[in-house]
């Protein structure tokens, strides 16, 4: 037995290929002609185009920093000083009435009663929303929050 009769015990796992379709032949898994089938090719990601054309703060539309939340109206305890008398109720529907805040897009707005000024008469507060302050303001003039 010569070293070129020898056979194999078991089959090659791969068969070499030749040809259009193989792993080494024609272009050798390039592809056709052009750009692609060189040395060191890159291809410039399309999607870099389509992010160029969009603005940079994507998805927020015209009104893109504007909150979503619903702002407060804002209302000092000087000016519920003024408006309200010794015992009144004070809520945002009543604070309407008395053209202190206006309707916002048919509803009622939040309001938020804040401590600047001082007050002196006992006012019950309800459906608003109060800073620390104004709140220890209000119960020292004897009033109440609900």
């Amino acid at each position: 037995m010569q070293f070129h009769n020898l056979k194999r015990k078991t089959k090659n796992k791969k068969s070499k290929m030749v040809g259009r379709g193989g792993t080494r032949g024609k272009t050798s898994g390039r592809g056709g002609k052009g750009q692609t089938a060189r040395a060191g090719h890159n291809t410039r990601p399309e999607i870099r185009d389509f992010i160029k054309r969009i603005p940079k703060l994507r998805g927020r539309g015209i009104a893109g920093l504007r909150t979503i939340q619903e702002k407060f109206e804002v209302i000092s305890l000087s000016v519920i000083e003024k408006a309200f008398g010794d015992g009144e109720k004070i809520s945002p529907k009543i604070l309407v009435e008395k053209g202190l805040i206006s309707i916002k897009k048919g509803k009622f707005p939040k309001v938020k009663i804040l401590s600047g000024g001082e007050i002196s008469k006992k006012v019950v507060v309800s459906g608003c929303a109060l800073s620390t302050k104004a709140k220890e303001k209000i119960e020292k003039a004897g009033g109440t929050i609900q």
